[in-house]
């Protein structure tokens, strides 16, 4: 394989690039959206495949062909990563530049972007209430017995709809919404995440670990008193302290150095609000790469629990369905096994015909938590994915 960079000189919305059809990884305009398949290839190979391309970049200092995908949720699953035959990458300093493959062609969409369309949609539980209710109480009552200290219990959903679910339309929808997440669509796998599992950039790493919720409500006073609560919460700082935690413990056998913030700061999207504490550090030679990282880090506590092994057996068997990409992670890697990687939150799974989608929803447990609150909290999470989808 042969790849070829050059600098795109045409402005272009990486959305309308991945359209329906293609692969899109995003954030504040800065990512890759690609289309076509070059290749699969097993996550755990990727750099070694992506560093056997030959690589003529004229543009200089780009990233070159990437593989990008997702990881299910269960620690070590085997996954497949897309090779794009063409790449369109956009850096935060406003570089754009086109990566073709063997002298694949981007064909820009000239029909203006999705028609708006009204459908009848229908949403249904994937698994009874009662049994989520259910779920929540037994891992209360995991982490009152000492059995642990945390763990994440979930539920899905299921929305059908009468005409197929216009994919393009969606992305639109989410980056007016929430553009500050990272907006995913790759092979029905669709999301806004707002949390960071791990970025590598040379010798950089970061990450961003989210635990500890409250809603928002459109009011600014009433926000900040929840943010506050949220703050002050110690249902919420025993949650959070476990994902920081693990995550900075992870990590540092990897680097030189790592700080991270000394107290939680308070992330806000359009429908909820988060604890998060950010974290930065130099790693050691050899360094590894992104997918090494994403493999020792995934999942975190944010979505699995604490410790991971007895979180994940007291999921598998409380939940009553099965997580498949939800609570896993989504991203790209390059040559240099640079990359940047979320978690799979605030996502779809769409049918293969698209007119049917699963949506995944879940929250920290720990000694003090409410089953009914947690359901609320749930419900506020699922917001972020059905305002985009459902549209009468």
């Amino acid at each position: 394989m042969k790849a070829i960079t050059t600098k795109l000189d045409v402005d272009v919305d990486l959305n309308d690039i991945a359209r329906g059809d293609g692969y899109l990884f995003v954030r504040e305009g800065v990512g890759f959206a690609g289309r076509g398949i070059a290749a699969r290839v097993p996550v755990d190979r990727a750099v070694e495949f992506l560093a056997a391309i030959e690589h003529d970049d004229r543009v200089g200092s780009t990233n070159g062909p990437i593989a990008i995908g997702t990881i299910p949720f269960l620690p070590g699953s085997p996954a497949e990563l897309i090779v794009p035959q063409v790449i369109v990458g956009k850096d935060a300093d406003g570089r754009q530049w086109l990566t073709r493959i063997d002298d694949a062609e981007l064909e820009l969409d000239s029909t203006g972007g999705p028609v708006p369309a009204a459908a009848s949609f229908s949403i249904r539980p994937g698994v009874d209430i009662a049994h989520y209710l259910a779920a929540v109480a037994a891992a209360r009552q995991a982490v009152r017995d000492g059995r642990l200290h945390k763990a994440v219990i979930a539920r899905p959903i299921q929305v059908t709809s009468e005409r197929a679910i216009d994919v393009h339309a969606v992305l639109r929808r989410l980056k007016a919404t929430f553009a500050t997440s990272y907006r995913f669509s790759i092979e029905g796998m669709i999301g806004a995440s707002p949390e960071l599992l791990v970025a590598v950039e040379g010798d950089i790493v970061s990450a961003h670990p989210l635990a500890g919720t409250t809603p928002t409500t459109g009011d600014p006073e009433t926000d900040a008193r929840l943010a506050a609560e949220l703050q002050t919460s110690p249902k919420n700082q025993i949650e959070h302290k476990a994902a920081i935690e693990m995550v900075r413990d992870t990590l540092l056998p990897y680097c030189s150095y790592l700080d991270w913030a000394p107290e939680p700061s308070i992330v806000k999207v359009a429908n909820v609000q988060h604890l998060g504490s950010q974290a930065e550090g130099m790693l050691s030679k050899p360094t590894p790469t992104v997918i090494e990282l994403v493999r020792a880090l995934q999942p975190t506590p944010a979505v699995g629990g604490y410790p991971r092994d007895a979180a994940i057996e007291l999921i598998l068997e409380v939940e009553g369905f099965e997580r498949g990409l939800y609570g896993g992670a989504v991203g790209w890697v390059d040559a240099k096994g640079d990359g940047r990687w979320a978690v799979s939150l605030r996502c779809a799974e769409l049918s293969d015909d698209r007119h049917s989608a699963r949506l995944v929803a879940g929250g920290g447990i720990v000694a003090d938590s409410d089953p009914l609150s947690e359901l609320a909290e749930t419900q506020a999470k699922f917001q972020a994915m059905l305002s985009a989808i459902v549209r009468p």
